[in-house]
C-alpha cells in the first residue's frame, strides 16, 4: 500500500505527520500547563484551608461574646457551659492552626493570639468571680478591660486571616505567571517547529526531488524507469540499467573480439580446406565410380568381398570428412519455412532408426503437445539432430538410453522460446572437454574430424538460437537447443 505513492507524496505524509505531532506535543504542553496550574491552585488551597480556619478561630473568638452578660441578666447556668464550649472551640482551632503554620511569622502571630487569649479568658473569669462575690462595680470595670482584650484577640486573628490571604493571592499569581509563560513557549515552539517543516519540504522538494527526477530522465534507459511513482527507485532502475548495459556491450565486445579472431582463423582454414576438398573429391568420385562397376561385374571370393567392402567403407568415410569441409568452408543457404521443431526430432529419429538399433540404444520422446512454429531450415535442423544423437550412441558404445525433451521457456526478455533436451546416459564429459566441444577441428575421436558439433554451433547460431551443453564426468550428457519463437500458438 505504502509503495503505491511516490516518494514526493510519502515525504508531504511524513512532514504532516511531524507537523501534527508537533502540534499535538503543544497542546499537551498546553494542557499540562493547565494541569500544573491546578496542581498549584490544590497547593494554595492548603492556605485556604488554614485560612478557613483562622476564620473559624474568629468565629469561636466572637462567638464567646455575651454569655456573661447574659448569666447575670437571668442566672442561668447554661450561659457559662455554652461559654465553656466555645472556648474548647477556640483552644481547638488555635491548636490546628498551629498544625497548619509554615512559616515564621504564621507562628509568632499565633504566639501573640495565644498570649492575648489567655489574658481575655483570665480576666473574663475574674469578671465572673467578682459578679458572683457582689463587687459588680469592680467586675464591670474588669470587664471594660476584658473587652479591649476581646478585641486585641479579634484584632489579631483578623491579621492573621489577611496573611493566609495575601499567601493565597501570591501562590495564585504565581502559577498563572509561570502558565503563561509555558503556554508561551509551547505557542513559540509550535510556531516554530511549523516553519521548520515547510522549510524542510522547501529543502526536499527543490534541492532534492528536482534534482533526483531530471537525473532519472537523463538516465532512464526506458519508459518503465521514466514512469516510475517512486523517484528514487526510477534513478536506481537508470543506474542499474546503465551498468547492465556497460558489462553487457563489454562482454559483447569481448566476444566479438575473440569470434573476429577466430573467423579469421577459420577463414584461412576454410579457403585451404575448400581447395583441398575439392582437389580431393574429383579422384574419389572417379574410384567410387569404378568400384561400383568392379562390384558388378567381378567374382569375388568370400575373402576378396570383405575387403572390397571395407576398401568401400573408407572410401565412404573419406567422402563424408570430405564433405564436412566443404560444408564448413562454404556453409550452405539456408531455405528458411515455417515448422514444428518436434516435426523435425520426428523425422532425425525416422531417420536415425536402424542406425539406433543398430548400437542397441533406446530412445523416448517427452513431449506434452508440439512446439510452436519456428522460421528454421528443416534439413539443416536435422542435420544438428541427427549429430547429436549419432555422437551419443557412439559415446555410449553398445546399450544405453537417449531421452529427448521437449517445452516451451521464457528468456530474460520475455520472448517465447522452443527448447530441445537430448540427454544420454553415457561416460559424460570432463570440464576440459566440455569447455572445447563446440570449437572446430576438436574431436575425442580417433577417425572425427572435430566439425559435427562446430557446424551444429553454426547452424543454430544462425536461426539466432543458442546450443549448451551440460555434462558431468561419469554422470550422462545433454544438449540444450533454444530457438526463438516469434508467437504462441493459440490454444
Amino acid at each position: 500500500m505504502w509503495g503505491k505513492f511516490s516518494l514526493r507524496v510519502r515525504i508531504y505524509v511524513i512532514l504532516g505527520a511531524l507537523v501534527f505531532i508537533t502540534l499535538m506535543g503543544g497542546l499537551i504542553l498546553v494542557w499540562y500547563t493547565y494541569s500544573m496550574e491546578a496542581l498549584l491552585t490544590s497547593i494554595a488551597e492548603k492556605d485556604l484551608i488554614a485560612f478557613q480556619t483562622a476564620e473559624d478561630l474568629e468565629t469561636a473568638l466572637v462567638n464567646q461574646k455575651g454569655f456573661v452578660s447574659y448569666y447575670f441578666l437571668d442566672g442561668d447556668p447554661e450561659w457559662l457551659k455554652q461559654l465553656g464550649k466555645y472556648r474548647q472551640v477556640f483552644n481547638e482551632r488555635l491548636q490546628q492552626a498551629n498544625a497548619q503554620a509554615g512559616s515564621k511569622d504564621q507562628q509568632t502571630l499565633l504566639q501573640m493570639i495565644a498570649a492575648e487569649y489567655h489574658q481575655y479568658i483570665s480576666k473574663k473569669d475574674r469578671v465572673i468571680e467578682l459578679y458572683e462575690s457582689g463587687q459588680r462595680e469592680r467586675g464591670a470595670q474588669l470587664h471594660h478591660e476584658v473587652r479591649l482584650h476581646f478585641s486585641a484577640v479579634l484584632r489579631l486573628c483578623e491579621n492573621y486571616k489577611e496573611l493566609h490571604r495575601k499567601r493565597i493571592e501570591l501562590a495564585k499569581t504565581a502559577s498563572q505567571a509561570k502558565a503563561s509563560k509555558l503556554r508561551m513557549m509551547a505557542a513559540g515552539a509550535m510556531v516554530i517547529g511549523f516553519l521548520l517543516a515547510m522549510l524542510l519540504a522547501f529543502v526536499l522538494v527543490n534541492q532534492i526531488l528536482g534534482p533526483v527526477r531530471r537525473l532519472t530522465a537523463e538516465a532512464g534507459r526506458n519508459m518503465e524507469a521514466g514512469t516510475s511513482r517512486d523517484e528514487v527507485v526510477a534513478l536506481s532502475r537508470s543506474v542499474r540499467g546503465l551498468i547492465e548495459d556497460v558489462d553487457q556491450a563489454h562482454s559483447e565486445l569481448e566476444k566479438s573480439r575473440e569470434s573476429l579472431l577466430q573467423a579469421e582463423k577459420l577463414a584461412l582454414v576454410g579457403k585451404l580446406a575448400a581447395g583441398m576438398a575439392h582437389s580431393i573429391r574429383n579422384p574419389f568420385t572417379s574410384v567410387k565410380m569404378r568400384l561400383f562397376s568392379l562390384s558388378r561385374s567381378l567374382e569375388l571370393s568370400d575373402t576378396q568381398k570383405e575387403d572390397f567392402e571395407v576398401i568401400s567403407e573408407e572410401i565412404r568415410h573419406i567422402d563424408t570428412i570430405v564433405q564436412n569441409f566443404l560444408e564448413f568452408s562454404r556453409p550452405p543457404k539456408l531455405k528458411i519455412q515455417p515448422i514444428s521443431p518436434s516435426t523435425v526430432v520426428d523425422q532425425a529419429i525416422q531417420l536415425l532408426a536402424h542406425r539406433i538399433k543398430s548400437y542397441d540404444v533406446s530412445i523416448q520422446i517427452e513431449r506434452g503437445q508440439l512446439l510452436p512454429e519456428v522460421e528454421a531450415d528443416p534439413e539443416q535442423l536435422k542435420e544438428v539432430l541427427v549429430n547429436i544423437v549419432v555422437n551419443a550412441c557412439e559415446a555410449m558404445q553398445r546399450g544405453g538410453s537417449i531421452v529427448i525433451r521437449e517445452h516451451i521457456a521464457r528468456n530474460r526478455f520475455n520472448q517465447t522460446e522452443a527448447v530441445i533436451q537430448v540427454s544420454d546416459d553415457g561416460p559424460g564429459m570432463p570440464e576440459s572437454v566440455r569447455e572445447k566441444v563446440f570449437q572446430p577441428f576438436f574431436t575425442t575421436k580417433e577417425d572425427g574430424t572435430g566439425l559435427g558439433l562446430s557446424i551444429a554451433a553454426r547452424i543454430i547460431q544462425d536461426h539466432h538460437g543458442q546450443i549448451d551443453v551440460e555434462s558431468t564426468e561419469n554422470e550422462g550428457t545433454t544438449f540444450i537447443i533454444t530457438l526463438p519463437v516469434k508467437e504462441l500458438p493459440h490454444e
